[in-house]
C-alpha cells in the first residue's frame, strides 16, 4: 500500500530568507526594517508575553490574537514616537501603525510636490483627520513626524473621548483638537467652521457595505492567519461598525465627501483619502471631474500583501495655491 504523502515541517535551519527591508513601504517610513522584538520589549515590557519563536525558528507574535496586535502596536508607539500612554477599549479599532505612518509620509511629499520639493514643517501646517478613532494614531505619527497640527473628528462620542485622553497624556499632542459629527450622513459639514483653514485632509473610510461583508471580510483575514477555516469573528480591537461599514460601502462614502469638499474648496489646500477597492477609483475620478476640480493625484500604496491608494485633489489653481503657500507656509 502506498504511503499518504505527508507535508514535512520545516526546521530552524531552513529559515525563510527575509529582504534586510519592505521596500513597499515609504523611504522615510520608520518600520521597513523586520520588528526588532528586543528593542519593543525594552520600550514596552508587556509585549514580552506575547512574543515566541513561530514555526521558522523567527521571534515573532500571534497575529490572529487581537491582543498580542493591539501591545504591539503599542509598543511601535512606544519605541518610535515617544509615546508616554496609549491605550484603546475593546471592540475599538487597532490599526497598523506602518500602514498609518506611510499615508503621514505619502501625504507629506504631495505638500512637497507644491511647496518646491521642500516638506512643509511645524505647527502652521494644520490637517483634518476624518473618522480619528479612539487610536489618535495619525495625529500621533503626524505631529511626531512632521510637527503638524491636528484637528480629527469622529461620529462616535467614545472615540473622540478617548482621542482626547490620549493627547492629554501625551504633552506632544497638546494642540490636537477633536470634534464630534453628531451627523453620521455628513463629513465635512459641521466639522470645517468658518473660521478653518487646513492644507490636507486626510481618511481610511470604512470600507464594508454592511455587517455582514465586515464580518465576513474578518473571518476571512483570521482564517488566512491561522491557515485554517475560521467561523467565529475575534471582536477585541477589530473596530466598531461604524468603524468597519457604512451603508453603500466606500463608494457612497467618498462620493458624500466629494460632494461636500465642493463646499469648502477655499478653506482647503488638499482633501485626500485612502481608496482600498481599485473599483470604486472610476466612479471616484467622473466625479471629480463633474465638479470641476483643478488637480487630481493618485498615490498607491502597499504593506505586504495589501494593496491601497490614496486619491488626493484641490479646487486651488496654480496662482491660488502659491497665494495659499505664501499666506500660510
Amino acid at each position: 500500500m502506498k504511503k499518504k504523502h505527508q507535508k514535512r515541517k520545516p526546521t530552524v535551519t531552513e529559515k525563510r530568507e527575509h529582504p534586510p527591508e519592505k521596500l513597499e513601504l515609504h523611504p522615510r517610513n520608520k518600520h521597513r526594517q523586520r520588528y526588532d522584538f528586543v528593542k519593543l520589549i525594552a520600550a514596552c515590557p508587556e509585549l514580552k508575553k506575547f512574543v515566541a519563536p513561530n514555526k521558522w525558528g523567527d521571534d515573532s507574535i500571534d497575529f490572529a490574537d487581537p491582543e498580542a496586535v493591539k501591545t504591539l502596536n503599542k509598543s511601535l508607539l512606544v519605541h518610535f514616537y515617544g509615546v508616554d500612554d496609549w491605550e484603546i477599549q475593546p471592540t475599538y479599532l487597532c490599526p497598523p501603525i506602518p500602514g498609518r505612518a506611510d499615508y503621514i509620509h505619502h501625504i507629506a511629499d504631495l505638500l512637497a510636490s507644491c511647496n518646491g520639493g521642500k516638506i512643509p514643517h511645524g505647527n502652521k501646517i494644520r490637517c483634518l483627520d476624518i473618522g480619528v478613532g479612539a487610536n489618535c494614531v495619525y495625529p500621533i505619527i503626524g505631529t511626531r513626524e512632521y510637527g503638524w497640527s491636528f484637528v480629527g473628528s469622529d461620529v462616535d462620542a467614545v472615540s473622540i473621548a478617548n482621542a482626547k485622553r490620549i493627547a492629554a497624556a501625551n504633552p506632544f499632542l497638546k494642540e490636537a483638537e477633536f470634534r464630534l459629527q453628531k451627523d453620521e450622513n455628513q463629513i465635512f459639514r459641521s466639522i470645517i467652521e468658518t473660521e478653518d483653514f487646513f492644507d490636507i485632509t486626510i481618511c481610511n473610510p470604512p470600507f464594508h457595505a454592511s455587517a455582514e461583508e465586515a464580518n465576513t471580510g474578518t473571518l476571512r483575514k483570521l482564517s488566512n492567519l491561522k491557515g485554517k477555516r475560521i467561523t467565529k469573528p475575534t471582536l477585541n480591537f477589530g473596530g466598531q461598525n461604524r468603524e468597519l461599514w457604512v451603508t453603500g460601502g466606500e463608494a457612497k462614502f467618498i462620493g458624500q465627501m466629494i460632494k461636500e469638499s465642493a463646499e469648502f474648496k477655499h478653506s482647503c489646500f488638499w482633501f485626500s483619502s485612502n481608496i482600498s477597492k481599485q473599483s470604486n477609483l472610476k466612479a471616484i475620478y467622473d466625479q471629480l471631474k463633474t465638479i470641476g476640480v483643478a488637480e487630481v493625484k493618485t498615490i498607491p500604496m502597499a504593506q505586504g500583501n495589501k494593496i491601497s491608494r490614496i486619491v488626493a485633489w484641490t479646487f486651488l489653481d496654480e496662482k491660488q495655491q502659491k497665494l495659499w503657500r505664501d499666506m500660510r507656509w
